[in-house]
Formats: C-alpha cells, sequence, structure tokens
C-alpha cells in the first residue's frame, strides 16, 4: 500500500472531521450513533485505501463510506430515523425557516443527502454523483425536482 495515500486518507478524515460528522449525525440523528459511524467510516477508509486510484478523489470516496456505513448501520438496527439538518453544526444559518426545516424533514434519505451535500458541504454536482452512486444528470434532475417540489409546497 502506498504510504503517500494513507497519510491523504488520514489527513483528509481530521480535516473533514466536522462535514463527516454532520452527514453522519444527519442519517443518524443522535450523537452516539454519529460517532459510531464516523468511527467505522474511518476504519473501512483506512483498512481500503490502498484501493484509491487517484488522490483527487479521496474526499468524495469517504463521504461515500459515510453515506454506506450510516445507511449499513441503520438498516442493522431495523429502524426508521428522521433526518435532520444540524443546525448547531452549521446549517442553521441557510435553512433558518420553520416550514422549510418541516418541509426538509419530510424528504426520503436520498434527497435529504443530496439536499445536505450540496447546501451544507457545498459539494458539486458531479462530487454528489459521486458520492451517492448516481449518473451526474440523475443528480441534476433530482436536485432540480426537488427544489421545484419544496418551492410548491412552501408557496402553498
Amino acid at each position: 500500500m502506498d504510504k503517500n495515500i494513507r497519510k491523504e486518507v488520514e489527513d483528509m478524515l481530521l480535516s473533514k472531521y466536522e462535514s463527516l460528522y454532520r452527514l453522519a449525525y444527519s442519517y443518524a440523528g443522535n450523537e452516539a450513533d454519529a460517532l459510531d459511524i464516523i468511527q467505522e467510516s474511518a476504519y473501512r477508509a483506512m483498512l481500503n485505501c490502498g484501493s484509491v486510484k487517484r488522490t483527487e478523489y479521496i474526499g468524495t470516496w469517504i463521504y461515500r463510506i459515510v453515506v454506506n456505513t450510516a445507511t449499513d448501520m441503520l438498516r442493522k438496527k431495523k429502524r426508521t430515523v428522521s433526518v435532520e439538518i444540524i443546525e448547531e453544526q452549521g446549517c442553521e444559518d441557510r435553512i433558518s425557516d420553520q416550514d422549510l426545516r418541516k418541509a426538509v424533514k419530510a424528504l426520503d434519505e436520498n434527497d435529504k443527502t443530496i439536499l445536505f451535500l450540496k447546501f451544507c458541504e457545498d459539494l458539486t454536482f458531479s462530487e454528489i454523483a459521486e458520492v451517492t452512486g448516481e449518473n451526474e444528470n440523475t443528480v441534476k434532475t433530482r436536485y432540480y425536482r426537488l427544489m421545484g417540489r419544496l418551492r410548491n409546497k412552501l408557496d402553498g
């Protein structure tokens, strides 16, 4: 395994910790589960860092690991967990209206992930596509439909 890639993965995990935690928390809904997701994700990233071919994709690769780990852990718990945008962790200024918060809370997990990665993590459509494992055009379409549905819900 290339020690440079291992070091870059480690550095990315440390530098993106808060963002990764917010993403994990958005799936888990509580601190304990979010920390478990982050710990397991970091373990998986370090274990599989040898599979990284291009270092410029390490960040989105790690986001994808967090999404997959969160999904796996929630599936194992066999319970439905509502996903919320974390107010105290930096997204409150972007989603301040109560009606908007309720509308976002009612979205399905995939739409929440796209919304979270776009607005809270400022990822590009290409990066979101890589994280979610979807085609970039699919992500764009889902995003614009999602924004239209939110707009209609808030206007109506």
